[in-house]
């Protein structure tokens, strides 16, 4: 993934594409891969399951990765050097243009299989059934974050290193190599894996709930969970779950009130299953979509975080192009700021793992410390923090009249990288484990789709602030960013009083024995209200 970071200067210096015609392949590439996970988590989900859709994407990455590696390597699959500085630079030709285009498939149809399933397959690992599957699933998402966070770095350091200053040849081999080694690791642990097999596609159990239950929407709703088409439940890899009162307009779909809602009966005379399941769903049917539209409104937030978080990403980078970046005879490059929000990250994933969570569980008495609604909510009210220092900092920067150290923008990376330790990761553990286990795939690739919407609603907003108020020029001298900041900021504030009244609202996923998946802060008002102090206190 971190190749991605210079691929704008490899398309402008190797392709001598123009920045627009770039920055359009670049947006169209990025938003592609941010939308096909929604299509691999189906696939995975319903047909192939995580193990051969990794399998696959995996090796589509590789080679992906070996066609990008050749069309800098061999000179007949790139356009020649410029003959000089002042004339024009040949262009790709059509050839040379599908050849780059057949990489980045591969590497969309990868990132379609890999981004939804490597989570999900990594906690298949664990059983979520014993304490120790439960602390080994926490333990896990903090561990891959910071595996994913260090691998980051790397690329944005020394592998951009390697393509801009030795070789792009070789600054695209050493990735590819790796994908590579990937590859034969993940292979060679075949034989160890759970693997979990798919049960048909969710979609269309939902479907069927929303379709039966609009066909009796003109009926009254049942008047007890007794009235519903509950028969027993069999399935090996999704649990039972416990009726809940929400969303009572769904329950029609699981009402036995027509003569056209028939069921069959097993050879025992018992009930197995609806003769027509588009008039009749059942209960646990039912449930799964009371599930998921609970979990909107929560994943809906994660939206407005990321708004923040790329604000905060692009500009930052050209406020440090206006700072003094020199270290004696080396200058900071303006864009290895973010390093600091990955380092930060880095440093507090296994602080907060061995040591801040044990010393809260002690305290709280939880499992985990906090509930992942908690977390998350300290995350976003991080994130509020982290928008008015970078206020405060570009109005310094304004008044210093660009002889500002570079290193008053570390605070405000240090920060955001501790908000995305919690909120990020709360978010996923929280999905992972609210969602039904036929889609958790489906729940890696809906994280990726607040990302993509993050970021387009992110552009807009560039654009509606600039014209309206011309507060983002080329040269930020002349703009006032800190004013920009600060409404991201009351973004953010907004943001976060909208989450609390969602996690205040939530009601956590119960299977049928009664146990609850998350120990979800609105299970009680006590919880809830732990909640707000916890928020309020960050």
């Amino acid at each position: 993934m971190g190749t991605t970071a210079n691929l704008l200067v490899y398309l402008t210096t190797v392709f001598h594409m123009d920045s627009v015609r770039a920055a359009t392949f670049i947006n169209v590439f990025s938003g592609t891969s941010n939308l096909a996970p929604l299509l691999g988590a189906f696939l995975c989900d319903t047909f192939l399951g995580r193990y051969n859709t990794l399998a696959a994407a995996s090796v589509a990455s590789f080679v992906g990765m070996v066609l990008l590696t050749l069309t800098a390597a061999i000179g007949s699959m790139h356009p020649p050097p410029c003959a000089s500085a002042s004339s024009a630079c040949q262009g790709p030709t059509h050839w040379q243009l599908s050849a780059l285009l057949a990489s980045f498939a591969f590497l969309v149809v990868g990132a379609g299989g890999i981004r939804p399933c490597n989570l999900a397959f990594g906690a298949d690992q664990f059983d979520p059934r014993t304490d120790s599957g439960r602390r080994g699933i926490a333990s896990f998402f903090n561990w891959y974050y910071f595996t994913f966070t260090v691998a980051m770095m790397i690329s944005d350091t020394l592998i951009i290193y390697l393509q801009s200053n030795v070789n792009w040849a070789i600054g695209l081999a050493v990735p590819a190599a790796l994908m590579g080694l990937s590859c034969a690791l993940f292979f060679m642990g075949t034989r160890l894996y759970v693997r979990v097999r798919p049960e048909g596609s969710p979609f269309t159990s939902f479907a069927q709930v929303l379709v039966a239950a609009a066909r009796k929407r003109s009926l009254p709703a049942p008047a007890s969970a007794d009235d519903l088409f509950d028969p027993p439940h069999h399935s090996k890899l999704v649990t039972k779950i416990a009726y809940t009162d929400q969303f009572r307009c769904l329950d029609k779909a699981a009402a036995v009130v027509t003569p056209e809602d028939a069921v069959i009966l097993g050879a025992d005379g018992r009930t197995t299953a609806a003769a027509n399941p588009w008039r009749l769903c059942t209960v646990q049917q039912v449930e799964e979509v009371k599930v998921l539209a609970r979990i909107i409104p929560v994943w809906s937030s994660s939206i407005g975080y990321y708004v923040v978080l790329t604000q905060l990403g692009t500009y930052t980078v050209f406020q440090a192009m206006q700072t003094d970046r020199r270290m004696g005879r080396f200058e900071v490059p303006a864009g290895s700021l973010i390093v600091f929000n990955m380092l930060a990250l880095t440093v507090w994933i296994p602080v907060y793992d061995r040591a801040v969570v044990p010393a809260l569980q002690r305290f709280t008495g939880r499992e985990g410390g906090i509930s992942q609604l908690q977390r998350v909510g300290i995350g976003l009210a991080l994130s509020v923090a982290t928008m008015v220092m970078a206020a405060a900092v570009e109005q310094r920067r304004r008044s210093a009249s660009g002889n500002m150290c570079w290193a008053w923008l570390v605070p405000q990376q240090v920060v955001q990288g501790i908000s995305e330790a919690f909120s990020a990761i709360g978010l996923n553990e929280f999905c992972y484990n609210q969602f039904p286990e036929n889609m958790r795939s489906v729940a890696g690739a809906l994280l990726l789709l607040g990302l993509g919407v993050g970021s387009y609603a992110s552009g807009l907003m560039v654009n509606v602030v600039h014209r309206a108020t011309g507060w983002l020029p080329q040269d930020l001298n002349r703009g006032r960013v800190d004013l920009f900041y600060l409404v991201v900021g009351a973004m953010a504030m907004a943001n976060l009083a909208y989450f609390l009244v969602c996690a205040r609202w939530y009601r956590s996923k119960r299977t049928d024995g009664g146990d609850a998946d998350d120990e979800s802060p609105a299970t009680n008002g006590h919880d809830s209200n732990r909640l707000i102090k916890a928020t309020n206190d960050a």
